[in-house]
């Protein structure tokens, strides 16, 4: 599994790209750049082998250094050049869709990045010892429970078996208008056809001893993030389709339901008390505060509310700029994973074109350098294409077969 945090800058600013373990099959490794330096040494070795560094080592070292110096020099010169470019087209863009104006081919830089083949950089025979960096710890299913448990007084209904989640979210998304393709193929993309609604991006129990790598979780990977954010803009319609389900029940059903929507009325309160920017809500999203809203991700009542509003907001969008064709899966995961705003630029754009602009167009450098399926699939039509590739060969394992039966 893994994640990918593609930075976009026309994502809307209320619901920017998220990270998911879709981009977990697809989209994250360590930047090119980052793979020509060689990792540190350990401490101990580090302070051995600067003790022992002759006078020739070092000049070897000094001079080889210089070499690479000036050939990164160099190409960070280029590469600025380009993403300076993708910048500025970028805005050309944006504007002309303002002014309701034609985009062409010379709206976009049709050159691929430049790419750095000069020397890598050598490793210093006297290093400066480093003591060992702090790992940043990130919160799991566990941790979501504890804190909406004690901030909120909540514990999520889970379901007794998966298939009860499925269905649920099946229904859901019947009913708010996507479809079974839709949410299954960005099911089989984000999970890898497996997921359970508890999946957490990086964690695997096939593999003891993984690591989550981001707080998403569930069918289409929400962080918490995602959460906060979909309760400031959704909580109207989230209350009301929980109210609406309530008003069909009685007795201790009921009772439990009315118990529910009072604490996600706390939340949804609590999401819209801080600015309405993605940045902020980030930042909630790190606290045990946050981490309490997250658990709703994983109540079989407004777990799959959050799932489909996370891939309406995607559909209205697009519905909103006038294009009113249905979205293909792909187009949607496109759209889910790069921003509305960029995903949809990907959408409108003819096959012509898809076929000869390259997927730096859509990304910032730091995002594109880290990603590469979007470098190795360098143009529009090729990461629409092996986005498909993905979606077909992960609808066949059981977890999406079985959703697939839920629709």
């Amino acid at each position: 599994m893994l994640i990918a945090l593609i930075r976009n800058p026309s994502r809307r600013a209320s619901m920017p790209r998220k990270s998911s373990v879709a981009l977990l099959m697809l989209f994250v490794t360590a930047s090119p750049a980052l793979a020509e330096t060689a990792p540190p040494l350990p401490f101990a070795v580090a302070n051995a082998r600067a003790q022992a560094a002759s006078p020739q080592a070092i000049a070897e070292y000094r001079y080889r250094l210089q070499q690479y110096q000036a050939a990164r020099a160099e190409y960070d010169a280029d590469a600025e050049a380009y993403w300076t470019a993708i910048a500025d087209k970028r805005r050309t863009r944006n504007a002309k869709r303002r002014a309701g104006d034609r985009i062409t081919a010379d709206d976009y830089v049709l050159a691929q990045p430049p790419v750095y083949n000069g020397p890598k950089r050598p490793v210093d025979p006297e290093p400066t010892p480093q003591p060992p960096r702090e790992r940043r710890s990130i919160p799991v299913v566990a941790d979501f429970l504890k804190a909406a448990a004690q901030h909120y007084q909540f514990t999520p209904q889970r379901p007794a078996a998966e298939i009860e989640f499925k269905r649920a979210y099946a229904r859901t998304a019947i009913a708010m208008g996507l479809t079974r393709d839709q949410a299954v193929r960005v099911y089989a993309f984000e999970t890898g056809g497996n997921g359970d609604h508890d999946m957490q991006s990086g964690l695997s129990k096939s593999r003891p001893g993984s690591r989550a790598i981001s707080t998403a979780i569930g069918y289409n990977q929400l962080l918490t993030t995602n959460t906060l954010v979909l309760l400031a803009e959704q909580g109207n319609h989230i209350l009301k389709a929980l109210n609406d389900k309530a008003a069909r029940l009685s007795g201790a059903p009921r009772a439990a339901l009315e118990r529910k929507i009072v604490v996600v009325k706390r939340m949804v309160a609590l999401a819209r008390s801080i600015p309405g920017n993605w940045s902020e809500h980030e930042k909630l999203g790190r606290t045990p505060q946050g981490w309490g809203v997250h658990a709703l991700v994983l109540d079989i009542d407004v777990g799959p509310l959050l799932q489909t509003h996370k891939l309406l907001t995607s559909v209205n969008f697009a519905r909103q700029k006038g294009y009113m064709q249905p979205l293909t899966a792909a187009e949607l995961e496109m759209m889910n994973l790069t921003g509305d705003s960029t995903g949809l630029d990907m959408v409108t754009m003819p096959q012509a074109l898809r076929e000869v602009v390259p997927t730096a167009n859509f990304f910032q450098r730091s995002g594109y350098e880290r990603n590469p399926v979007a470098i190795r699939h360098n143009t529009v039509a090729k990461l629409l294409a092996i986005t498909d590739s993905r979606m077909d060969a992960n609808s066949a394992n059981p977890g999406a077969r079985e959703l697939a039966a839920a629709f």
